[in-house]
């Protein structure tokens, strides 16, 4: 509940409220979406004015559904907006499905006014698919980051949680929307009103974009062991050319024989088990999100071959590389 507020004072500056264009992509996140919006409509609360606005807009001008499969009523269909508007593109599951020829003609069409465009969650794919992050630094969800990285190498892919790079926005998704929108309305309007909405939406960590999106390896494992957590960001950091146990080992000071101990105690496996399951696990997104060839995702993943790829896959996943790619492009086409 938003009880016990008081108006924050912002100065009177004589201009029309900021207007934000929401492109709504074919199952885009919903959170992200709730998440950028409600910080504008509290924003404007706290202050007691309109200072934003917003509409929404997609492809068709009808309906558009959610991930979760909840339809929004859009505003419009794609059409000529004003240089002064901040266009947010938002993205979910199966973007590239949802990033049509109309959506990113549409696009590099309006990015020449000159108006800031952002992508929300997997959008940052959209963008730069349009050509619109060439040269600049972005971040997109952590899902997607090995498929973006292999895909746009003129994109200066980043693990933060949002990056603002001149006109252009983007967001790992989730509640990273609320700390970009938080750094809009405190660069408009001041850090008062940012903090007041902060309050009001419960959100008491701010963060910026020096924060990384994904939790620490610590975290993520259930394990606080220091040279646990160093060997296995060793091998996140080389999945294309793995390094042998032995090495890693010598790294943080231990035989290979300690190693193996390490990680049979904590993670119930060797290290040369988890080192596969990284490598597969970097080797399925791929094959989901990009139209690599199995034998140049095989490369990317560190695989000699591509029958030992398949190999290892198979044992893995209990399906083969092939197989797996056909069965998620029927599954597309449904």
């Amino acid at each position: 509940m938003e009880a016990g507020w008081q108006t924050i004072e912002v100065a009177a500056s004589g201009r029309k409220p900021r207007r934000f264009v929401f492109v709504l992509l074919d199952n885009f996140t919903m959170l992200c979406f709730a998440c950028a919006i409600e910080a504008l409509r509290i924003a404007n609360r706290m202050a007691g004015k309109e200072l934003y606005c917003w509409q929404l807009v997609g492809e068709g001008g009808d309906t558009v559904s959610c991930s979760a499969g909840t339809a929004f009523k859009l505003d419009s269909d794609l059409v000529d907006l004003d240089r002064d508007d901040t266009v947010l593109v938002c993205g979910g599951i199966d973007v590239q499905l949802a990033t049509t020829r109309r959506i990113l003609g549409w696009l590099r069409k309006e990015a020449r006014r000159g108006p800031v465009i952002g992508g929300l969650c997997t959008a940052g794919y959209t963008l730069a698919k349009a050509g619109l992050l060439d040269g600049k630094r972005a971040t997109i969800h952590w899902e997607n980051q090995d498929s973006f990285a292999e895909e746009f190498e003129e994109v200066t892919l980043t693990k933060s949680v949002f990056v603002v790079d001149g006109n252009r926005y983007t967001t790992a998704g989730g509640t990273s929307s609320i700390d970009l929108m938080l750094k809009i309305i405190a660069d408009d309007h001041g850090e008062d009103l940012a903090n007041a909405v902060a309050d009001q939406l419960i959100y008491s960590s701010i963060r910026t974009d020096q924060d990384t999106q994904r939790l620490s390896v610590p975290t993520r494992i259930g394990v606080r062991h220091p040279k646990l957590s160093q060997v296995i960001q060793m091998m996140e950091a080389n999945i294309e050319e793995p390094v042998s146990p032995s090495l890693l080992a010598r790294e943080v000071g231990m035989s290979t024989r300690q190693l193996e101990r390490l990680f049979r105690r904590y993670l119930n496996r060797s290290p040369k088990r988890y080192y596969m399951e990284l490598r597969l696990q970097k080797a399925r997104n791929l094959l989901m999100q990009t139209d690599m060839s199995v034998i140049n995702v095989a490369l990317a993943c560190g695989f000699a071959s591509p029958s030992h790829f398949s190999k290892c896959y198979r044992a893995h996943y209990e399906t083969t590389p092939y197989r797996e790619r056909g069965s998620h492009a029927a599954r597309l086409s449904v």
